[in-house]
């Protein structure tokens, strides 16, 4: 596996630089690093006493990679996960928060193994996802890629607003479904055809 601070700073170039999309739920955000983010850690980077949009204006590129590496990877627990899993969970941790977790847990009670589906990487989840990975080890990474792609359609099914991250403005793949199918086999990426045909419903 790469190395995750690597990882990491790929993490941070995919998220880009400086947003504050209304649509977004996340808020302002910088680098991937949301404003709800920096004050539940309270950086006030400008030092004025409050953490805001100022604040996430002057995150730097190494900060959001220290943050990604010990609130997103180290924290939650991932690196106890199996490597084939790790940077896709670590990416879509960074993206999604405990839902990461949920997506791969739900997966794993469809291929059988009895998890609780609570976002926590105990030690339940890690002996389900070792056990699963052994099992199907050229599958897994794929199937959890496949996974996040379907939450996000998902979620774009169910919020109007959120469909401008799935599909751009000239119909094509938007960006969380290219970030998905960066982590899986090119065979499971979705045609052009195929992707039109499953979005068409959104008008």
């Amino acid at each position: 596996m790469q190395d995750v601070r690597q990882i990491a700073r790929e993490i941070v170039a995919r998220e880009g630089g400086y947003v504050n999309d209304p649509d977004d739920p996340g808020g302002a955000t910088k680098h991937g690093v949301t404003v709800h983010t920096m004050r539940r850690l309270g950086l006030d980077l400008d030092r004025d006493g409050d953490v805001d949009a100022e604040d996430v204006q002057c995150l730097s590129e190494a900060q959001a990679v220290a943050i990604f590496l010990e609130h997103y990877y180290t924290r939650p627990g991932i690196a106890e996960l199996p490597e084939v899993l790790q940077a896709s969970v670590f990416d879509m941790y960074v993206n999604a928060g405990g839902q990461a977790v949920k997506i791969l847990q739900r997966l794993l009670r469809q291929m059988g193994w009895a998890v609780a589906v609570d976002g926590v990487i105990g030690a339940e989840t890690v002996a389900a996802a070792r056990e699963a990975a052994e099992a199907a080890p050229g599958h897994i990474g794929d199937a959890y890629a496949i996974a996040r792609r379907e939450y996000y359609f998902a979620l774009a099914d169910r919020r109007p607003a959120s469909r401008k991250y799935a599909r751009r403005r000239d119909g094509g793949k938007g960006g969380w479904i290219r970030r998905a199918e960066a982590f899986m086999a090119p065979r499971y990426h979705l045609s052009e055809t195929a992707f039109h045909e499953r979005v068409a419903a959104w008008g």
